[in-house]
């Protein structure tokens, strides 16, 4: 099937890079690269690659909570055409699915990767070649998707693969429950940070995502995301070069949450590039019948078509003005 030709916005020169390269050269050519993997490796022997804190020797195979040893576990990895359109380009998105995830969303799309074991493990150098792969395949950027319970990993195949070719930007797709340690390994490494922002409240997160201090963890990575690479900016093709992208689900009668954190994302920066999504749909958990006959989660068992209108108005009310072409 051939897709129809993309679009090539004109790029506001405030946002714009010329000349651009990827962030790891830099990092590669200062000799930092073997010493950011060994420092990385080592977290995973007592690991807190994640808020879940699990501690264990994930060198020794050990597991906890996203149920991961000492090599990832990936899923699938393809030229992507569903991201957004400044990250898909006309050649694809060159993602990598992470099996496993460290959140346990009850809601969750894709609940036979995120929470089941697809695929298999991979070393580092094995997933540098699926890296290169994808770039020689014409893909625009590498997409980790999943990617927080896994950090160490990333920074060791982006070493090897630095280090046979690869030239184009990282895409770091994140739930946003990430450790700030982790992140910190990866600063110089990523180009473009792609974390979602899914509840405000701890109520809300504990109840859905089993993690009630979600809200806190994905402020604190936002924060330190775009410490390392600003607001998001582009290239003279419209195509994301460097910066942080948030991506927010709206979900029905959340309207309060999502409030919530489009305010803090216009103060942390009014120039925050968002992507208000649409794609929420009642699957998983949610409809599960209990024993009362009533759906477990009824408060979110239905599609927020009522929602989206309400959610974008709230995000332009907050200061917001930067937002994926495909919702405004």
């Amino acid at each position: 099937m051939q897709l129809p030709p993309v679009q090539r916005p004109t790029v506001d020169p405030r946002f714009l890079i010329e000349g651009f390269e990827p962030a790891y050269l830099a990092t590669w050519r200062r000799g930092e690269l073997a010493a950011r993997v060994e420092t990385a490796l080592a977290e995973l022997g007592e690991c807190r690659a994640c808020p879940r804190d699990c501690a264990v020797n994930r060198l020794e195979d050990k597991t906890a909570a996203c149920f991961t040893g000492r090599h990832a576990v990936v899923s699938s990895a393809f030229p992507h055409f569903g991201e957004e359109s400044c990250l898909r380009g006309w050649r694809g998105s060159g993602t990598i699915f992470f099996s496993l995830c460290n959140l346990r969303c009850v809601f969750c799309q894709n609940w036979d990767i995120s929470q089941r074991r697809s695929g298999r493990e991979m070393t580092g150098d094995e997933i540098a070649t699926l890296m290169l792969e994808l770039q020689d395949r014409g893909c625009h950027n590498i997409n980790f998707v999943t990617p927080e319970h896994v950090a160490p990993q990333v920074v060791e195949a982006i070493a090897a693969a630095v280090s046979r070719g690869l030239r184009i930007p990282i895409v770091y797709n994140t739930s946003g429950y990430d450790a700030v340690s982790s992140l910190g390994l990866l600063d110089g490494l990523i180009d473009i940070y792609m974390p979602d922002f899914k509840f405000w409240s701890p109520a809300s997160a504990k109840r859905l995502a089993k993690a009630k201090d979600y809200p806190e963890h994905a402020r604190r990575a936002i924060r330190e995301m775009h410490r390392q690479v600003g607001p998001l900016r582009f290239g003279p093709n419209g195509l994301a070069r460097r910066g942080v992208l948030v991506r927010h689900l709206v979900m029905p009668g959340q309207l309060d949450e999502t409030e919530a954190i489009f305010a803090w994302l216009a103060e942390l920066s009014p120039d925050t590039y968002v992507n208000v999504m649409s794609q929420y749909r009642p699957q998983y958990e949610v409809g599960q019948i209990t024993q009362d006959g009533r759906s477990r989660y009824a408060e979110i068992d239905r599609r927020p078509d009522t929602d989206l209108g309400r959610a974008r108005a709230a995000a332009l009310r907050s200061g917001l003005w930067r937002f994926d072409e495909r919702e405004h």
